[in-house]
This record gives C-alpha cells, sequence and structure tokens, in this order.
C-alpha cells in the first residue's frame, strides 16, 4: 500500500528528498499521457512531464494541500502544456497519428478505425487551448468539473463551458465524417 501523498511530501520538506521517487513513480504514466493527449507528441510529453515534476520539487514548499496532490500537479503539466502549445509551430494535421502506414492493406476494418481516430485526433487539435485541456482533464484523466477548475485556474462554471463547446465543436467537426461512412 502506498503512502497517503501528504506524508510523502512531509518526509521531502523534511529533507528527505528521495522520497519523492515514490510521487514521481506514483504519477509518471499519468502526468506523461496527459503531456501525450494535449501535444500528440511522444518526446514532448516525455519531456514536459519531466519538467513538471522538476517544477513541482522545486516548488513542493509552496503546495498547501487545499487540493490533493494530484489536482496541483496536474495543474503544472498543464500550465506547461499550454505554454509549450502556445510557443510550438502546429503540428500538420496529417502528421497526428503515424499508425495508417502499418496498417495492413487488407484491413478495411482497420482502416476505418484509424480514420475515424485520426480524424477524432485531427478535430481534437483544432479546438482553442483551453477547450481542448478541459477535454482533455474530463475524458483522458476522469476530473470532475470542479478539478478543472482548480488546474486551470478558472470558474467551475467556466470549465463547464469549455467543456460543453468542446464537445460542440467535436460534433461539429465530426459530423461530416460519420456521414461519410
Amino acid at each position: 500500500m502506498r503512502q497517503p501523498d501528504l506524508e510523502v511530501i512531509e518526509r521531502v520538506l523534511a529533507g528527505e528528498t528521495a522520497a519523492f521517487e515514490l510521487l514521481v513513480r506514483q504519477y509518471q504514466q499519468e502526468i506523461y499521457r496527459l503531456a501525450y493527449r494535449m501535444t500528440r507528441n511522444a518526446e514532448d510529453a516525455k519531456d514536459l512531464a519531466q519538467e513538471a515534476f522538476v517544477a513541482a520539487y522545486r516548488s513542493l514548499g509552496s503546495f498547501r494541500g487545499q487540493s490533493r496532490f494530484s489536482t496541483w500537479l496536474y495543474r503544472i503539466a498543464m500550465n506547461l502544456c499550454l505554454n509549450h502549445l502556445k510557443s510550438a509551430t502546429r503540428q500538420d494535421p496529417s502528421e497526428v497519428d503515424g499508425t495508417l502506414a502499418d496498417l495492413r492493406a487488407d484491413s478495411l476494418a482497420a482502416l476505418l478505425t484509424d480514420e475515424r481516430d485520426r480524424a477524432v485526433a485531427e478535430a481534437i487539435e483544432t479546438l482553442p487551448p483551453q477547450q481542448k485541456a478541459t477535454l482533455t482533464l474530463r475524458v483522458h484523466q476522469g476530473l470532475s468539473h470542479k478539478e478543472i477548475a482548480e488546474v486551470l485556474d478558472c470558474s467551475e462554471g467556466t470549465a463547464k463551458a469549455n467543456y460543453f463547446h468542446a464537445v460542440r465543436a467535436l460534433q461539429r467537426k465530426l459530423q461530416a465524417f460519420q456521414e461519410a461512412e
């Protein structure tokens, strides 16, 4: 059974810096997945996840415990991802998912599934950053609207509105794909 996060944080702040590794192991995959879903690039996601843990370690003394540690860490990671997306040139949507080349030519079902996945990924890439972040945190990370509001430093109503607008935008963008099937 793992130690509660607050106990580990107290150990780190008391000078047992190696205990931070417990937090890294606990959240490493989640933070990587969050960064990957935001950037759609494995190397960028790896770098951003590492930056998130470095930033969390450096700022651990400012963690007040008013929210869960995971929510605080998601906020750090999400801010890094949003900053990365603002500064990076937009990725060509045709490069979002390279798995099409790996498919067997005779597999129509696999082709349709990949095309649908690519259409969804391309549609998500076109969302404004706040909507993309809200959608990612809600759908892929399973956060509540309240937790999303904490991560993105906005009101719960804004988080709900961003999610609603993201879903509506995706529905509109994917309608043409669904009609073509």
